[in-house]
């Protein structure tokens, strides 16, 4: 045998070990999707299909980029299920519910759609969003009737909603990944926190960790929102009855991925065609006084200080010993009462990352002295600014009770007003001209 023939042979062989992968445009209830087998976007930028992940020998439909290597996946149907064997089947039934049937043709996981379909068609489109459409009758336009966006994982893509009810409380999340082999439901959690203004809120196990804030209307209060702005288009929509919140690239030939990693934070990727790797563009938290009420409440962080925690002015510990030993998880108190009447008045806080907002309450069309009023009229009220910065700043936010989570911003801030008694206003503006 000569060494073309050998080459030949070591040719043939080789391939008879590489799978056959057939690429199709969609699925339907007589063309189910199988093992052997991806769901392609018009474009060719995503694909649908059952894969491993790193060294795990089990097997989930996932959604991923067609064209990057190594493989990035940003959905999984079965992502607590997941098969033995690569030799699942994914179909749409009549009435347009996704599954996915393992070997046994025993059910693993179900989208479990609320709308029944007439004419059901699977597609992936251009987006990486996973849509059953419905074709309808003869003359009924075709419409999406689920969609995998609606279901986020770890992954937040362009054009996928962060979604809360403002009615049940019920809300869309960002769920981190168990481990970076096992797309299961891990500890952490990302999404838009519905009480009082609307914030953006990290959880684990239901506990509160970070908060990017709430909405100023550039981006949430706590992250650095001008630069973003560079990049890409960012919307929160309020109405009665939900909220939420997506974003829009500026430029569509980037490619990039927000995610919620498995350790808890946040991370924004960009694809870099010059490294061929996904590189770090932003995440947070960033600094140690993003982690939530560090300093108890009525108090301001910042890490460029030391000690890194202060009570607000007007205030003292509530537990002197333990603040000097650098435990502040007491917080602060006031020093004097309120009156409650025109005596009382507001301090300035400039450069600041607002505090918790899930016991506040806003309008939109109110000015800031109009603020100012409706603040002093109720001795609940302890704070106050201006719900929107664009423009010279627009609107009304109210804090009520004691001041939570409020620290110096990382970038560029905002102000705030703090409520005082009179006699402490009159020390503040003393010690302030001392110092001078």
């Amino acid at each position: 045998m000569d060494s073309y023939e050998v080459i030949v042979w070591c040719f043939l062989l080789l391939s008879s070990f590489i799978p056959n992968i057939t690429a199709l445009s969609s699925i339907t209830p007589n063309k189910p999707l199988h093992h052997n087998e991806t769901l392609v976007s018009a474009s060719g930028t995503f694909e649908a299909g059952f894969f491993s992940i790193g060294s795990s020998q089990r097997y989930y439909f996932c959604i991923c980029y067609k064209n990057i290597s190594p493989r990035t996946i940003v959905w999984v149907a079965n992502r607590n299920t997941p098969l033995d064997n690569s030799t699942g089947v994914f179909k749409v039934s009549d009435g347009g519910n996704l599954v996915v049937l393992d070997g046994t043709d025993a059910n693993v996981w179900s989208s479990n759609a609320s709308t029944t379909a007439q004419k059901p068609t699977v597609e992936l489109l251009d987006s990486g969003n996973l849509v059953v459409k419905d074709g309808g009758g003869t003359n009924a336009p075709e419409k999406i009737v689920w969609q995998s966006f609606d279901y986020p994982g770890d992954t937040l893509l362009p054009g996928m909603k962060l979604k809360s009810s403002l009615v049940t409380g019920a809300h869309s999340s960002l769920t981190s990944w168990r481990n970076t082999e096992d797309p299961a439901l891990g500890e952490f959690s990302l999404y838009i926190d519905p009480h009082g203004f609307p914030q953006r809120v990290t959880t684990k196990g239901g506990t509160w960790l970070y908060r990017a804030g709430s909405w100023n209307g550039y981006q949430f209060s706590g992250v650095p929102w001008k630069m973003l702005h560079n990049f890409f288009n960012y919307y929160f929509v309020l109405t009665k009855e939900e909220v939420y919140y997506e974003y829009e690239l500026l430029e569509r030939s980037v490619v990039t991925r927000f995610v919620i990693n498995q350790a808890g934070s946040d991370q924004r990727f960009t694809w870099s065609e010059r490294t061929k790797s996904w590189e770090l563009f932003a995440s947070g938290p960033r600094e140690q006084c993003e982690n939530y009420a560090l300093c108890g409440v009525n108090s301001v962080c910042n890490v460029n200080s030391y000690p890194i925690c202060e009570c607000l002015e007007g205030f003292v510990p509530k537990f002197t010993e333990k603040w000097r030993s650098l435990d502040w998880s007491g917080g602060c108190v006031r020093r004097m009462n309120l009156s409650c009447d025109n005596e009382d008045g507001f301090v300035k806080y400039e450069g600041m990352r607002l505090p918790d907002t899930s016991s506040s309450w806003y309008d939109a069309n109110m000015s800031l002295d109009e603020c100012e009023r409706v603040c002093l009229q109720n001795c609940s009220c302890t704070a106050y600014t201006n719900l929107d910065v664009r423009r010279g700043g627009s609107g009304c936010l109210l804090w009520f009770g004691n001041i939570v989570d409020m620290g110096k911003h990382v970038s560029q801030g905002q102000e705030i007003y703090i409520r005082m008694a009179a006699s402490d206003i009159g020390t503040f503006k003393f010690s302030i001209e001392t110092e001078k």
